[in-house]
């Protein structure tokens, strides 16, 4: 699984006429995962939504991960779920998921880290590393993220208000991902963003996907 560009997604009061091209965009330039991270609306607004970002997605063969609604994950056969700190335990959606799906989940303590691991998570979201509009969350020191990547098997994604510049941050800790908000559904050239953030990010993490 390449986690290297990991688009969540915003909101941002987006018109679908907006916001569904400027996933086809990323998925175009460089995006290698996406989450579809929608904390308002109904159920089923949601879930029609869900199922456009999954036919882009599919169309460019890209996991969709849903955020925190394992319902609607298999509700359109996404590829998984990313499960944060009140949402379900991880051990009980990895029961509700099955062994074939992807399942993410937020840690910010290596005891959090090793617990998630334990219970069946697939990859890790630490963070926020920086400032963040997105989650009103204490930032993560970049010393933990380098603990917990010491410390688990499995794939580490750094989260949280990371944009094109602070990306060398990242340099030798031999992270597997990197997830960008912001920086991508706000950019006003959202192919030249993706395609510059890939850049930075195989600079910064490796040249091949881990």
């Amino acid at each position: 699984m390449d986690y290297r560009l990991y688009l969540v997604t915003g909101n941002y009061d987006f018109e679908e006429s907006t916001f569904l091209p400027i996933i086809e965009k990323a998925l175009q330039s460089g995006v290698s995962i996406v989450q579809l991270r929608e904390k308002t609306g109904t159920t089923r607004s949601i879930y029609q939504r869900a199922l456009k970002v999954k036919a882009l997605t599919d169309r460019y063969q890209v996991p969709l991960i849903i955020n925190d609604r394992v319902d609607l994950c298999l509700a359109i056969d996404a590829a998984g779920v990313h499960l944060g700190d009140e949402d379900l335990p991880a051990f009980v959606a990895r029961k509700m998921i099955g062994s074939d799906k992807i399942l993410g989940v937020s840690a910010k303590t290596v005891s959090a880290a090793l617990e998630a691991q334990n219970d069946g998570a697939d990859y890790l979201g630490v963070g926020a590393l920086f400032p963040t509009q997105t989650k009103d969350t204490p930032l993560t020191k970049m010393a933990t993220l380098h603990a917990i990547k010491q410390q688990v098997r499995i794939p580490v994604v750094a989260i949280g208000g990371i944009k094109e510049d602070t990306i060398p941050c990242f340099n030798n800790t031999r992270i597997d991902g990197v997830a960008i908000v912001s920086e991508i559904m706000q950019a006003k050239d959202v192919s030249g963003k993706v395609k510059a953030l890939r850049q930075s990010i195989d600079q910064a993490l490796g040249g091949e996907a881990k």
